[in-house]
């Protein structure tokens, strides 16, 4: 398995997975950690692009005139056409408006921007406030929803490239 953390770039190609979710400027709890290690422990093959940057400065202006700021949305935004399987976690407790749009963005597409399926996995417990928001839209996208960050780990272990 190789992770890939923004900002850096990959020309390998295979099973990837974007962990799109709560981060809520570094402040969170690294349940991209979590996810890595227990697709380790599977001995799962693939690429992780995780967009929980090692160097990631919060005071950092949240502008496009700011250039960190630009290329981590434009990192973001590529690794999210670039995997074949994107999941969004909601952490019970976070607002995660960023993720909440980006569901949005990639959620609702029947195909990538390259033909190919764009899986969507979501994983919302109890106690995300909006929980009822996210539910509604999986269910109406046919998005497949999982309750936890351990089955969320199994679903992209046993998930199909």
């Amino acid at each position: 398995m190789i992770e890939l953390k923004a900002p850096n770039k990959t020309r390998l190609r295979g099973p990837s997975v974007f962990l799109g979710g709560t981060i809520d400027m570094g402040n969170s709890e690294d349940w991209q950690k979590f996810i890595v290690e227990s697709l380790t422990k599977l001995d799962w093959d693939g690429i992780i692009y995780n967009p929980r940057r090692d160097d990631w400065d919060s005071s950092w202006e949240q502008t496009l005139e700011n250039k960190n700021f630009a290329e981590q949305l434009s990192w973001e935004n590529d690794h999210q056409k670039l995997a074949g399987l994107n999941v969004y976690y909601f952490a019970p407790g976070s607002k995660s408006p960023i993720t909440l749009m980006e569901l949005g963005e990639f959620g609702k597409y029947e195909t990538s921007f390259e033909d190919r399926p764009n899986d969507v996995v979501v994983c919302c417990p109890e106690g995300y406030w909006r929980k009822g928001n996210v539910d509604f839209f999986c269910m109406k996208y046919q998005i497949r929803q999982v309750a936890s960050l351990d089955l969320l780990a199994l679903c992209i272990n046993g998930h199909r490239f």
